[in-house]
């Protein structure tokens, strides 16, 4: 006859490989579909405005202050080849660039066929 004391009955262990399976799959699945934005082709320090800028459209125009455009990997005037007439088209300029350059930029883009140009700004604090 044994009389010793007794164990109490272990608990058992939580199994945790199931919530570190969901969340290795989480991160799979958010690193699979995020989507990894292209750099600016050249430094663009916007100008200052007093509202919040317009939402940005999905073409890009990238304006240098010396009047270099930059669009969809292509630069200088091959940039402005593959916009489609009448589609949303977003200016980053940069602010060093003077306001004539702009101008002119903008009546060759509305030859182009461009009606809906935003600039993107910077809203002062």
């Amino acid at each position: 006859m044994d009389f010793a004391p007794r164990r109490p009955a272990r608990q058992p262990r939580e199994n945790i490989v199931p919530m570190i399976n969901v969340v290795f799959l989480l991160l799979v699945f958010f690193v699979m579909t995020a989507q990894i934005a292209p750099p600016d082709p050249f430094d663009i320090a916007p100008p200052e405005a007093g509202e919040a800028p317009p939402p940005e459209a999905p073409d890009i125009l990238f304006v240098a202050a010396d009047g270099q455009l930059a669009r969809a990997g292509l630069t200088g005037d091959a940039a402005l080849g593959g916009i489609v007439a009448g589609q949303a088209l977003t200016l980053r300029a940069d602010r060093a660039l003077p306001a004539g350059d702009l101008a002119r930029l903008l009546a060759r883009l509305a030859a182009l066929g461009v009606t809906d140009a935003a600039l993107v700004t910077q809203v002062r604090p």
